[in-house]
């Protein structure tokens, strides 16, 4: 599915949304527009120029994933199930046409907020595409790539007037098993993201 174009410029400053950033864990019942979600997908891992994606890479490898655990009636024109986006072409390719939330919830210890949210971004690395160069190394370079795209998505949350959590607790195999994700692609974080409920 091919995804509606980012936009390079918003309403709020850089320096309002670093200071307006907190993490959420309450989240209301309403859907996503379909741009915001694309909006999101860009910024995480999406393209800026030529090859060159959002945040900064060892080597320019890009050894990371990003997929979306979508909600029935989360995100505006898109089916429940869990979509893996391709950069290239800012698109989403479907994985499976499952709302796999609560599983993901239960796989993260029982933590039933992330159900709540409409959208859970999963971040995931292929280690051979970085260790081919760096050895072992690479695998440190990776997780620190996953920051850089966890906070891209705190801040462009932020931007668009929504909010993001963080998950780091959770069972890779779990994980991998419930969002059908290949067999060497690790999840390395979770980020449930919609309206903030205050």
């Amino acid at each position: 599915m091919k995804l509606p174009k980012p936009r390079f410029k918003g309403e709020l400053s850089l320096e309002e949304v670093i200071k307006k950033r907190r993490t959420v864990r309450s989240f209301l019942k309403k859907p996503l527009p379909l741009d915001y979600f694309a909006q999101l997908l860009w910024a995480g891992y999406g393209i800026t120029e030529g090859f060159r994606r959002t945040v900064p890479s060892a080597g320019a490898l890009y050894p990371m994933d990003l997929y979306a655990a979508i909600g029935k009636d989360s995100v505006e024109w898109m089916d429940e199930g869990v979509y893996h986006y391709i950069p290239e072409r800012h698109y989403v390719q479907l994985i499976t046409g499952m709302d796999v939330r609560d599983e993901i919830s239960q796989a993260s210890l029982f933590q039933s907020w992330i159900a709540d949210a409409p959208v859970c971004f999963i971040i995931t690395a292929e280690y051979r595409r970085i260790t081919i160069k760096y050895g072992d190394r690479g695998i440190r370079y990776a997780i620190m790539e996953a920051g850089h795209i966890a906070q891209n998505i705190f801040l462009q949350a932020e931007a668009l007037g929504l909010g993001a959590g963080i998950v780091g607790a959770f069972h890779d195999e779990k994980i991998m098993q419930i969002a059908s994700l290949p067999a060497n692609h690790y999840p390395l974080l979770i980020m449930p993201v919609g309206y903030a409920q205050h």
